[in-house]
């Protein structure tokens, strides 16, 4: 028998767009309470769902394992265990199901859990964590392994059914685990981890590794939802992140890691140390990781992260219209995303855009000037969203009056728009593949012109890439006009009133080649 099975609910197979692109990292969130719990005394089990085919072998790790108890510890670190999509969710409440019938004591920690615990615990679950895990539920453990049950309400960070007062009873908020240096690395050895590898070879020829060097962020975009650690921002010193950096390659050897914080090295200063040790200790690695563009413009940023291994930079640009970004409380300036972009290039490190459609307000000419700075920056990769209003947010705060019955989207790809925003959800998916379409056919006639010039070195690589952006570029057009349709109308089909945005003409085009 095993004291804890820790699993969480994120499957990659139940992800339709994440599954075809196929590029899993196991639940960190989930590795570091297994190697605190152990470190505590414990005997650990895992189970990832990461590419698990369903929740049966959960069940099945639960049979091997015997577990007294069974614990849900979402990956905070996985921005999508914050969406708390709803197919997700589900799954989780299934986990539960197959652990209460085999007599274990279930746990849920993670942002869906925080912010709605009675969802769990009418579903079974004894106890749900909310915020940050580690120290809530090892004194849970401790408390519940002593049989000192009663003594759980005063446990920071623990909800649970007060049967005699017929409400979810709420302990006080847990403080964060400021010395992030003082926990185990994640459970690695817990991990299939060349199962990992075998999928990161075949389909991408190397193999990328997770880490993180950070919990929280201490900005305000007031669409961002932070039910873990809030407005609260800690950070490792560099020289831990290097000595974890130094062990994952002797042991592991990955040829790349993704950075998966919020923000990475606040403050230049770290990001400097961090480049000298990684030189002086011969562990650079390429990585991605996300920043902010005001942040990379101070000082030697980008230098450093160069220095460091930086081969991708991902950055939330949002929009490319600044009265879109001031309204969303983001603090930058379009300028400063347009400078960033081009220093990243200058110093060899490839660019990723996050894209957010659907704030409120936004009109077609806020539309435009973020499909013209796409096409201005030319970034290496996009990502796109509509605005997803979330609990704890202000901005849920905002359109919490016009919100419909869907809170959540089912998978990364559903794009719905959950509130009275200013096009129907008919027009962000058409929006998205539209946007998408003409990047793929940009990128695929730079690819072409490239080739072109040294046709004896042509892969078979390339000439799909060729073969794709000829097709973009013939389906694009019909792919706009559906767009200018969708554009007139409004939320549930009615007309829209006059003098509105919604009506306005709508052009969305762009030359088709640079």
């Amino acid at each position: 028998m095993t004291d804890v099975l820790i699993g969480q609910s994120y499957y990659l197979r139940f992800d339709p767009k994440l599954w075809e692109a196929m590029q899993p990292y196991p639940p960190l969130g989930a590795m570091y309470a297994a190697s605190y719990l152990r470190e505590s005394g414990y005997s650990v089990a895992l189970f990832d769902a990461m590419l698990a085919e369903s929740a049966l072998e959960w069940a099945e790790a639960l049979d091997r394992e015997r577990p007294r108890f069974a614990v849900l510890f979402e990956d905070n670190f996985n921005y999508l265990s914050k969406m708390c999509l709803s197919r997700m969710r589900a799954a989780a409440l299934e986990m539960i199901g197959h652990a209460r019938q085999r007599g274990a004591t279930v746990i849920v920690a993670g942002s869906d859990a925080t912010d709605h615990p009675e969802v769990y615990l009418d579903r079974g679950a004894a106890y749900v964590i909310a915020g940050e895990g580690e120290h809530t539920l090892r004194e849970l453990l401790d408390a519940l392994g002593r049989g000192d049950a009663g003594t759980v309400g005063n446990i920071a960070g623990v909800c649970y059914r007060d049967e005699a007062a017929g409400e979810v009873a709420r302990a006080p908020r847990r403080p964060d685990i400021r010395d992030l240096d003082a926990l185990p690395f994640p459970a690695w050895d817990l991990i299939a981890v060349e199962r990992y590898r075998g999928i990161w070879m075949q389909r991408h020829g190397y193999y990328s590794m997770n880490i993180v060097t950070t919990r929280g962020c201490p900005y305000h975009c007031n669409w961002c939802a932070k039910p873990i650690w809030g407005q609260r921002y800690n950070c490792r010193t560099p020289e831990n992140v290097v000595v974890e950096m130094a062990w994952l390659k002797k042991t592991y050897g990955p040829d790349h890691l993704w950075f998966a914080d919020d923000i990475m090295g606040l403050k230049h200063q770290w990001i400097h140390r961090f480049a000298d040790l990684v030189e002086e200790s011969d562990t650079r690695t390429p990585f991605k990781s996300l920043h902010r563009v005001d942040l990379l413009l101070r000082h030697d940023t980008i230098d450093s992260l160069q220095r460091a291994g930086a081969r991708t930079v991902w950055v939330g640009a949002e929009s490319g219209s600044q009265k879109i970004l001031d309204a969303m409380d983001k603090g930058t300036r379009v300028e400063q995303i347009r400078e960033a972009a081009e220093r990243l290039k200058e110093a060899g490190i490839e660019v990723g855009f996050f894209l957010q459609f659907g704030y409120p307000g936004e009109t077609i000419d806020d539309i435009e000037l973020t499909l013209a700075m796409v096409r201005e920056c030319d970034p290496d990769d996009i990502g796109a969203s509509v605005s997803y209003p979330l609990p704890g947010t202000p901005f849920y705060e905002t359109v919490r009056k016009s919100l419909g019955e869907k809170h959540n989207w089912v998978d990364s790809e559903d794009l719905a728009m959950m509130y009275d925003g200013p096009f129907p959800t008919s027009f962000y998916r058409q929006l998205h593949r539209v946007l998408h379409k003409e990047f793929r056919m940009r990128k695929g006639w730079s690819a072409a012109r490239a080739g072109w010039s040294r046709p004896a070195r042509m892969t078979r690589r390339d000439v799909r890439r060729v073969a794709a952006a000829a097709y973009h570029a013939i389906t694009l057009p019909r792919e706009r006009r559906r767009l200018m349709d969708l554009a007139r109308e409004r939320p549930g089909g009615s007309a829209p009133d006059a003098g509105s945005t919604r009506s306005a003409p709508i052009s969305l085009h762009g030359p088709l080649t640079k």
